[in-house]
């Protein structure tokens, strides 16, 4: 049976951040990805957007691998000329959201984050198509080419040993003595030993964890799948910045976000959904126009159609309050060498750098300090 110091489970951008980083550190590195191409489930299917850490608890995992995720994120683009642009965003309230809006500025300013306070005048200034009563800037807010950033995440971590190797289906496997056994299918179905696994499949995160036997399954955690529609805007782009309202209901509310190429889409809206399911509703926009118009009154009718959508890999479900990041440990399951992410959603492509040193501390591959 073939024996590996490091498997990561998923090629996804959290999956290649994290072997790059074990690979980096001296680690052999085995990544298993069941579909024919890297990053075709949650990493490709979002926003590209970068965050800069506003929203999240101060402290939290989702906080801290953010904002340091930011830093990192930008400095890694530059290094290997993956296209990126810091455009800045606008988190826009009316008269009776100005209290929100003032929560909102403390929340970050507790990460680290500071977001400039506008006027409605210095807002239009910048963007005159936009309505609202005041704004807060926030200058470290970007966009990125996620199947760019995936790429040169795996060409990294090819230069420093790691293999990838594509439609290789983690099909189940075993705790075993100085570590675990997996079956993996593809065409050329095999088992193979490895002292640690790092589980960083997404949707099919909890899927794995209860295939492996020994594995306590009470550890598993449920997984609600949240649905996020895009729709892409026919004509010019009305803004040079992205645009967000004042979050409601769980979610950050339906944005303006642009692509590298400066078309504009609007997105996600929440849909709670039993199983995997991409088809966007033509139907669904509707809703959009009128949330859109509150702050950019002169949406034309007709002007939204369906672009794509993505799913959340959520830890907790409608009208629950959302738990941090999740990575679960040998002192949580009791299983040695076995790393579980869960939960791992929005910004998990922001923070996909700090998280990787985060979860490599963990696992005792990095030190502490390096967090």
């Amino acid at each position: 049976m073939e024996q590996v110091e490091c498997v990561v489970i998923g090629a996804g951008v959290v999956g290649l951040a994290l072997a790059r980083t074990l690979a980096r550190a001296g680690q052999e590195v085995l990544v298993l990805e069941a579909e024919d191409r890297i990053g075709t489930g949650i990493s490709s299917r979002n926003s590209e957007v970068i965050h800069a850490g506003i929203y999240y608890p101060a402290g939290s995992l989702k906080a801290r691998t953010c904002v340091a995720g930011n830093r990192l994120l930008y400095a890694f683009c530059e290094a290997h000329g993956v296209a990126c642009q810091r455009l800045g965003k606008l988190i826009v309230a009316q008269a009776d959201q100005l209290k929100a809006l003032r929560e909102i500025q403390a929340k970050a300013a507790a990460n680290g984050v500071a977001l400039a306070w506008l006027e409605a005048d210095a807002v239009q200034a910048l963007e005159p198509a936009l309505r609202c009563a005041a704004a807060l800037h926030s200058p470290a807010t970007g966009i990125v080419d996620s199947h760019g950033l995936m790429r040169a995440l795996w060409l990294d971590a090819e230069a420093h040993g790691a293999t990838v190797v594509l439609r290789s289906p983690v099909l189940g496997g075993r705790v075993a003595p100085g570590g675990l056994e997996l079956r993996v299918g593809g065409a050329d179905p095999t088992s193979l030993r490895a002292r640690r696994v790092f589980n960083a499949a997404g949707l099919g995160a909890q899927r794995v964890a209860r295939g492996l036997v020994g594995l306590p399954p009470e550890t598993v955690p449920p997984q609600f799948l949240s649905k996020g529609n895009y729709y892409g805007l026919s004509g010019k782009a009305p803004f040079a910045r992205l645009v967000y309202p004042i979050p409601s209901q769980g979610a950050l509310g339906v944005h303006l976000t642009l692509d590298l190429a400066g078309q504009a889409r609007f997105g996600p809206d929440v849909e709670w959904i039993e199983q995997e399911d991409y088809a966007v509703d033509p139907r669904r926009a509707d809703r959009f126009y009128a949330e859109v118009r509150t702050y950019w009154p002169g949406l034309p009718d007709g002007s939204l159609q369906p672009a794509y959508a993505g799913i959340r890999p959520k830890l907790h479900g409608p009208g629950e309050p959302a738990p941090d990041f999740m990575v679960q440990t040998e002192a949580v399951h009791g299983v040695p060498g076995l790393v579980n992410l869960y939960g791992i959603e929005s910004p998990g492509l922001t923070a996909s750098l700090a998280l990787a040193e985060e979860v490599a501390a963990q696992a005792g591959i990095l030190p502490a300090a390096a967090r």
